[in-house]
């Protein structure tokens, strides 16, 4: 297939990633269900990467192909959405057993929309969950929640969402499992000329022109939605890694950090990326949080996240999720410091003032954690 000569890049260095595994790698020949074949030499690359101290999120596809295996006669061409979405809910559970067998440590399912990663309140509780289960030490293995969703399953959607959803975890890195060694300058498929792309250093219109449809017949996603998935990852700073799936060799190089595939680089770093989107986001009217001078220096000084401790006051309307100014109070008036992402309303902050972090859910009656805004959802003015 084109010109598959194994030469190897460098990935740069890594701390979290998200692996997406597409349906073609892991649907057995013949309308079988599931099969291990190819995920084994993917769950060896989670497993190797775990034990060195990086943190993996894998979003996988199969569900709608597992439960074809389930009941074979809903799984007719053309079938309506609601029998699709009836395979997804019996495939659910084969395809998180698929995963399990693989890996000692727990595996936790976590059920998408995409209206939870457009709501910012349900943004804020998607990430705080999938960073808790890294942090206790699961393996997370997220899937669009096919059962409910109103839209129907979309060419790609897996492709876009693991883009998403690498943005929502801050990772360094998108690994994107395919059945082809990565992005050709022509279709292999029908071009035995075509030559592997190693890199890609901007997603303009003759690198998308590149790419064909979905070349597989369990799959719903194609090239094109990858690259459109590395373009969201890109924006965030993500670099996108492609690379074959089922040839071993391959998924052994990932190990030592040894690609045969194609590396799309992000335009900005992730950091950088992540700090523009905080200073240039819409803020909500008049939303302010007063903090102390005690809060403003660690914030400035130590790059701290603001402890409703230093907190004085919330001014405005504004939801949890939302986007404030963080102001000190001085002899001189307000000063803008900073701009940030509010884990608590504007009620709450206001009740929570200049109390300690362990005293919330006493106050509340539940907990978001223990900041107003971390510091990672934080930017300084002037920085």
């Amino acid at each position: 297939m084109g010109n598959d000569s194994l030469s190897l890049q460098a990935i740069p260095s890594w701390r979290r990633a998200v692996l997406k595994v597409g349906s073609s790698l892991l649907a057995a020949d013949g309308g079988g269900g599931l099969s291990p074949r190819f995920a084994l030499g993917l769950a060896q690359f989670v497993s190797s990467s775990v034990l060195a101290g990086r943190e993996v999120v894998i979003v996988s596809s199969g569900a709608v192909a597992a439960g074809r295996a389930i009941l074979p006669r809903a799984a007719e061409a053309g079938a309506a959405m609601a029998q699709r979405q009836a395979l997804a809910a019996l495939g659910q559970a084969r395809l998180i057993e698929l995963w399990q067998r693989f890996f000692e440590r727990p595996v936790a399912q976590v059920l998408l929309t995409h209206d939870d990663l457009r709501n910012r309140r349900r943004y804020l509780n998607a990430r705080a969950t999938l960073k808790e289960l890294l942090a206790l030490g699961t393996l997370p293995v997220v899937n669009e929640n096919d059962t409910v969703s109103v839209d129907e399953l979309k060419l790609g959607d897996n492709d876009n969402l693991a883009a998403i959803v690498a943005a929502l975890i801050d990772a360094d890195v998108l690994f994107i499992a395919t059945d082809i060694d990565g992005l050709y300058d022509a279709n292999p498929r029908t071009n035995p000329g075509a030559k592997l792309l190693p890199e890609v250093l901007e997603l303009g219109p003759e690198v998308l022109a590149m790419a064909g449809g979905s070349g597989s017949a369990v799959g719903t996603g194609g090239m094109r939605t990858k690259l459109e998935a590395a373009a969201k990852a890109g924006a965030a700073g993500i670099d996108t890694v492609l690379f074959n799936g089922r040839r071993p060799e391959v998924v052994r190089e990932l190990v030592h950090d040894r690609l045969h595939g194609t590396r799309i680089r992000a335009a900005r770093s992730r950091i950088a990326a992540r700090k523009y989107w905080l200073r240039h986001a819409p803020l909500e009217r008049g939303a302010r949080i007063v903090v102390d001078a005690g809060a403003a220096g660690a914030l400035a000084g130590k790059g701290a996240s603001l402890l409703p401790g230093g907190v004085l006051a919330a001014e405005g309307e504004f939801r949890r999720g939302d986007m404030v100014e963080v102001v000190v109070r001085g002899q001189a008036g307000d000063s803008a410091i900073a701009r940030g992402i509010s884990q608590y309303s504007a009620v709450d902050v206001g009740r929570i003032a200049g109390r300690h972090s362990r005293d919330i859910e006493s106050i509340l009656g539940y907990n978001y954690g223990g900041n107003v805004i971390h510091r990672d959802d934080l930017v300084l003015l002037g920085s």
